[in-house]
C-alpha cells in the first residue's frame, strides 16, 4: 500500500515529458530508418516486438545498475561510448560506401539484437542519458518516459514496410547514403568527443 502511495506522489507529468523528450532525441529511430532498410535488403529478419522488448529490458537494466555493471568489467562510460562510436561508425561506413562489414553470423532474426536493440536503440547516448536522469527526476518518471518511448520505437518499426513502399527503390538509396553521411558524423563526434576525456584522464 504505501508503495502505491509513494507511486503517486513522485509521479510527475512535467519530468514525464522532459524525459521522454530528451529520450527520443537520443534513440531517434526515425533517423535509423535507413538502417533498418539496409538489413531488410541484407535478408535479415526485422522484429519489432523482440526489438522494443530487449531493448527496453537493456535500458531498465542499465537505469537500476548501470554504474554497477561498467564497474564490475573496470570499464568507464567514456569509454563504453568510444566503443558504440565505433560500432556506429562501421555501420555508416556500409550504408556510405555499399559494402558489407557487419556479417551476421549469428542465427535468422539475431539482427534485431545486434545490432538493432543494441547499439541502435538502446546505445551510449541513451545509457548516458539515462544515469544522467536518473540524477534528476525520479526513477518511476523516467521508467514511464523510457516505456513510451519504446512504444514509438515498436511503431516505427512495424511501419518500416509501408515506409519502403512508400519512398520507393531511388528513395531508400538516396535516404541511406544522405543519413549514412549524418550518421558518420554523429559516430565521429561521439568517439572524438569521448577520446579527449580519455586522453585527458590518462595524461592527469
Amino acid at each position: 500500500m504505501d508503495a502505491f502511495l509513494n507511486f503517486f506522489r513522485e509521479f510527475d507529468f512535467m519530468q514525464i515529458a522532459s524525459a521522454f523528450i530528451v529520450l527520443f532525441a537520443i534513440i531517434d529511430i526515425l533517423g535509423s530508418i535507413p538502417i533498418i532498410l539496409n538489413l531488410k535488403r541484407q535478408g535479415e529478419d526485422v522484429k519489432p516486438l523482440q526489438t522494443s522488448s530487449v531493448s527496453l529490458a537493456i535500458m531498465l537494466l542499465f537505469l537500476f545498475a548501470g554504474d554497477w555493471i561498467l564497474q564490475l568489467f573496470n570499464v568507464d562510460i567514456r569509454s563504453f561510448a568510444v566503443a558504440g562510436a565505433l560500432i556506429i561508425f562501421f555501420m555508416a561506413l556500409e550504408m556510405v560506401l555499399d559494402v558489407v562489414i557487419f556479417k551476421n553470423a549469428g542465427p535468422s532474426g539475431s539482427a534485431a539484437i545486434v545490432p538493432l536493440a543494441f547499439p541502435l536503440v538502446a546505445g551510449p547516448g541513451a545509457f548516458t542519458a539515462l544515469l544522467s536522469l536518473r540524477a534528476e527526476y525520479a526513477t518511476i518518471n523516467i521508467v514511464i518516459a523510457l516505456c513510451l518511448n519504446l512504444l514509438w520505437v515498436y511503431i516505427v518499426l512495424r511501419m518500416t514496410s509501408k515506409i519502403e513502399k512508400l519512398l520507393g527503390e531511388g528513395g531508400i538509396y538516396i535516404m541511406r547514403k544522405f543519413f549514412g553521411i549524418i550518421l558518420l558524423a554523429i559516430s565521429v563526434k561521439l568517439f572524438v568527443e569521448n577520446l579527449d576525456f580519455l586522453i585527458s584522464t590518462i595524461r592527469k
